[in-house]
């Protein structure tokens, strides 16, 4: 392998041998708190897209149901898909 000392392995090693900053001791139960929250959020958001969809899809469908031609004259009866 190369013989020649690394600069950046010299600085790694260096970085490592300092002292650990402190963590405080609360910091897992406070990450796992707003990992809930988080996650309750997107449940509650997806939920609300969800229902959205269906509402708007129901709407489509009464909508287009109330529009249908339900008079036979207004159909041409020449039996072509539109009318010249």
């Amino acid at each position: 392998m190369n013989a020649l000392p690394n600069r950046r392995d010299d600085e790694v090693r260096r970085l490592l041998d300092t002292p650990h900053p402190v963590v405080p001791v609360d910091m897992a139960a406070r990450a796992a708190l707003r990992g809930r929250r988080i996650v309750c959020r997107r449940r509650v958001e997806h939920t609300v897209l969800w229902a959205l969809f269906v509402a708007a899809a129901v709407t489509g469908l009464v909508l287009a149901a109330l529009t249908w031609p339900n008079d036979p004259s207004s159909v041409p009866s020449d039996g072509t898909w539109w009318s010249p």
